[in-house]
């Protein structure tokens, strides 16, 4: 069934495809959205108190994707038979509107501009030998200075909360001095700190370390962002990650920019639509609309367009794009193609310390994005030369709000009693007087870690599921090593009674059965050589120029921040490129 043409598909109703589509309407352009999950409105689902039910959200995942339906297969190495990703766990995907973007937590960066050029910082610095065989570093091929505009309008958009070091070359607060410049302020105060984060920033500052408060995509304050979206202050009742906001603080794309979109005529919006391929003309070098399943009806429907824009979860970019043969696939043998090249993850651990019974840290008290951290030990901002590896870690105090059924899983941690009267002492214990700090690092991307289509296992709708072939590796497991050890003297200093680093171990294999994090990256990078990237500066495919990959699929590395302020900033980046340039002139876009 053909349902007609539009001026512009968009894959996928998430922070990217948001964006784009709030974009491209404002060019004149019709936009239809497709999204494989169901429509979602906070003023719905996210109606106070269902929306803060544990059960439902965390544990029964009524935000996350359905894997029975679709899925990844997951290897460590090239020899293995990778087998499906069938529980959630590891990593957490979204599904419907909102994506990702929905639950959240709402640390909102921008970038180390070093993390941008790495490779030739890496060079520049240390010598080309100093990168271990079989590293891919890649450099992004856009600078800092090209996208701070972009940050800027994205945390405008997103009713950021941070206190900024310089802005225009001037000291204008107490933000991350490792911080590159802004061109304005945050558009609200920082989160206020909980008392761990306090302890914690006062006992950083106590050791020589650097400490500011995370910039967060929470409302400090009552916000109206520039599309007339409203947000309401973070009561710190730590029901963010996982969940929709029934405060309307944290930021997403249902309350930042749906609400403008939905009012506009040129928007249409199409739930419960799975897109089984990007529709190629016969010389497969331009996109003529694509094919998707009506999960309603089970019907194939075609949808004619100009202009496609792939901004679904990173690794749905990247199957869509293997689905739909645009690119050359990765080979890691032949170490050709650049569709799946450059996987990467990110490393996190997370250590624990108790504290004296005089001290609650009241671990039920918190807000996603808030708390506070230390860049010491992130990107370059640290010799590297005599540690022998590329990356850092950023280390934080990001108290999100312990739940009920989430600490009793957890257990009290250290060497406690798995059972009985010690056990429950231990859990109270933890509860009421400890903390947590996070390493949370870089990832750097190998020759033998990828993407491609698995030849056995294939998804509900008979297409071949993507296979991942990840695990740690040495360079990122030394790094996790060293952060972590640096984060000792901060417990010893906020005088903790015992507590626990936990790192990753030397040979350490990547276990899909424990969360780690849900900031997966590449497959599908950006850079200056159609070669080693899939698509250009402006995240444009170099094989079928009216198709854009807006992700964190394109992040040629893994870094140390979290992922959505770049995804964000990256979005209206390209997006602003497609309206002055691509529009005007269809094609590929070169460098001005």
């Amino acid at each position: 069934m053909n349902a007609g043409k539009t001026d512009a598909i968009i894959i996928g109703a998430g922070w990217a495809g948001a964006i784009l589509a709030k974009e491209l309407t404002e060019a004149g352009l019709s936009v239809t959205v497709l999204e494989r999950g169901d429509d979602r409105a906070t003023a719905v689902e996210g109606d106070y108190p269902g929306s803060i039910d544990e059960l439902r959200g965390a544990i029964r995942h009524r935000l996350f994707q359905n894997l029975s339906q679709t899925t990844v297969t997951i290897r460590n190495t090239i020899g293995q038979v990778a087998v499906p990703y069938r529980r959630l766990a590891a990593f957490l995907p979204g599904e419907g509107v909102g994506g990702a973007g929905l639950h959240w937590s709402g640390v909102h960066f921008r970038v180390a501009p070093d993390d941008l050029a790495l490779r030739s910082n890496v060079i520049a610095r240390y010598g080309r030998n100093f990168i271990p065989e079989g590293m891919n570093l890649q450099d992004y091929d856009v600078t800092y200075e090209e996208l701070e505009p972009f940050f800027d309008k994205a945390e405008k958009v997103f009713g950021t909360s941070g206190e900024p070091h310089t802005i225009k070359g001037k000291i204008a607060g107490k933000g991350n001095t490792f911080a590159p410049d802004r061109s304005d302020a945050f558009p609200l105060p920082a989160m206020k700190d909980v008392y761990s984060a306090s302890l914690f920033k006062t006992a950083a500052a106590n050791v020589g370390y650097h400490p500011y408060s995370l910039p967060a995509a929470n409302a400090s304050a009552p916000y109206t962002n520039p599309y007339g979206a409203q947000m309401g202050p973070c009561n710190f009742c730590g029901y963010c990650s996982g969940y929709d906001c029934y405060m309307y603080s944290k930021a997403s794309p249902n309350v930042n920019i749906l609400p403008a979109l939905r009012q506009d005529p040129k928007f249409t919006l199409i739930t419960k639509a799975h897109v089984l391929k990007v529709n190629l003309d016969s010389d497969r070098k331009k996109a003529t609309g694509v094919t998707y399943l009506d999960l309603r009806t089970n019907r194939q429907v075609s949808l004619d367009a100009d202009l496609v824009i792939i901004s679904a979860f990173q690794f749905h970019n990247v199957h869509l794009m293997l689905l739909s043969g645009i690119g050359r696939p990765y080979d890691p043998i032949a170490n050709t193609g650049t569709v799946g090249r450059n996987f990467v993850y990110q490393t996190i651990t997370t250590s624990r310390a108790w504290l004296p019974s005089t001290h609650y840290t009241n671990l039920f008290v918190g807000a996603g994005g808030a708390g506070v951290a230390i860049d010491d030990f992130n990107s370059m901002n640290f010799d590297h030369g005599p540690l022998g590896f590329v990356g850092g870690s950023p280390v934080w105090v990001n108290q999100a709000g312990a739940k009920p059924i989430a600490a009793a899983i957890g257990g009290p941690g250290g060497k406690a009693p798995t059972w009985g009267e010690g056990y429950k002492d231990a859990m109270v214990e933890t509860y009421r007087h400890s903390l947590t700090i996070d390493a949370h690092g870089s990832n750097m991307a190998y020759r033998d870690v990828y993407l491609d289509l698995d030849p056995t296992y294939t998804d509900a709708y008979a297409q071949p599921l993507l296979r991942m072939t990840f695990t740690w590796k040495d360079n990122d497991i030394r790094m996790n090593q060293y952060v972590v050890s640096r984060i000792e003297p901060i417990m010893k200093e906020m005088g903790a009674t015992r507590y626990s680093l936990a790192k990753l171990e030397t040979g350490e294999l990547f276990d899909t059965r424990r969360y780690q994090t849900t900031h997966l990256g590449g497959g599908a990078v950006m850079g200056a050589d159609p070669k080693t990237s899939a698509v250009n500066r402006y995240l444009q495919s170099w094989d079928v120029p009216n198709v854009f990959v807006i992700g964190a699929s394109a992040f040629p590395q893994g870094m140390g921040y979290n992922p959505t302020g770049m995804v964000a900033a990256l979005a209206y980046w390209s997006a602003y490129h497609i309206r002055t340039i691509y529009l005007k002139n269809p094609g590929p876009m070169v460098q001005a």
